[in-house]
């Protein structure tokens, strides 16, 4: 089979093809054909500065759809033929990829096979950050960074579906804010942001602010919130060095911090993984949502996807087609 991997970090040019035996599924496991794979910014991350890499030579690849080729010992509900969108431990920049069968999910309902490579991290993700970490009620203002990407673009259409009282994104173009405007939000900020919040909201701040990038712009969206406001750390796309929030920030107006990663959820709390999905998976199915593919790409031009994901000019979800 043919595969992406890298023996070396660096640029898009260090992802390679090569040939080599497909893998077998272990017990409870899942090895899937692969018709797409998603590209996350977690996969340039891996690349670029080992990123989860548990060891080199590596293969990318968080998410994948296709066709259950094999199930491992004691893998019950799933069959070979079956359709199938899966979240995998890397590898999925493949023909053949491997999954634990908790993170196998069936196609569904009326759901392609091209739609369903956007589904396993993005809209769970998103779904948490609005209802289950971000706990959002009706009446309330959100403050989403990175407002243009796959999980933006969910997280402004669940916000506001879920009755938000305000929905704001902060881009980096005017051209994604433009994009932005057009998936659930309702004032876009490029760049700086903290002071147009502030005027947004009457000086009030907002009450949920949800941050990927981590660094300074987490810092200051947690300055961007409202008395008892939360905030809700799902990435540090900034690979800036972690930074402890401590009572000084939360006690003066009650402020709440959590966080979120759905690679480690899948590690730690599969189960709640599964519940977590179907109910997000439910809101694409009755057409809350919908998640555009902006860009596609061969296996082979795995280095091109990374090179527009790493220009931060992309919007939406890229994929790689990898089979038919």
């Amino acid at each position: 089979m043919r595969a992406i991997e890298f023996v070396e970090y660096g640029g898009p040019e260090v992802l390679t093809v090569v040939e080599t035996d497909a893998p077998e599924p272990g017990p409870g496991q899942v090895s899937i054909d692969v018709a797409y794979a998603g590209v996350n910014f977690a996969d340039l991350k891996a690349r670029a500065e080992g990123y989860r890499v548990p060891a080199l030579p590596y293969r990318p690849g968080l998410e994948v759809s296709g066709r259950v080729r094999a199930v491992g010992a004691g893998v019950t509900g799933l069959s070979a033929g079956q359709q199938v969108t899966a979240l995998t431990d890397g590898g999925g920049y493949a023909e053949v990829a491997v999954a634990e069968a908790a993170t196998v999910f069936p196609l569904p309902q009326g759901v392609d096979l091209r739609t369903a490579a956007t589904l396993p991290t993005v809209l769970p993700t998103a779904y948490a950050l609005v209802h289950t970490v971000g706990r959002l009620q009706p009446g309330e203002t959100v403050l989403v960074q990175g407002a243009a990407g796959g999980v933006g673009t969910v997280v402004g259409q669940l916000a506001k579906a879920a009755g938000a009282g305000a929905v704001y994104g902060v881009v980096s173009s005017a051209g994604k804010a433009e994009y932005a405007r057009s998936h659930g939000y309702d004032e876009v900020f490029v760049g700086d942001f903290e002071k147009a919040v502030r005027t947004a909201t009457g000086e009030r701040g907002v009450d949920l602010g949800l941050d990927p990038v981590g660094g300074e712009t987490l810092k200051a969206t947690l300055s961007s919130l409202a008395v008892f406001g939360r905030l809700v750390s799902f990435g540090n796309a900034s690979s800036a060095e972690p930074w402890r929030v401590g009572q000084p920030e939360l006690y003066p107006t009650g402020l709440s911090v959590g966080g979120f990663s759905i690679l480690m959820l899948a590690r730690t709390a599969p189960t709640a993984l599964r519940t977590l999905a179907e109910r997000a998976f439910a809101k694409l199915a009755d057409g809350t949502v919908s998640l555009p593919v902006t860009a596609e790409f061969a296996l082979a031009e795995a280095a091109e996807a990374h090179r527009l994901m790493g220009s931060r000019t992309s919007t939406g979800k890229l994929l790689l087609k990898v089979a038919g």
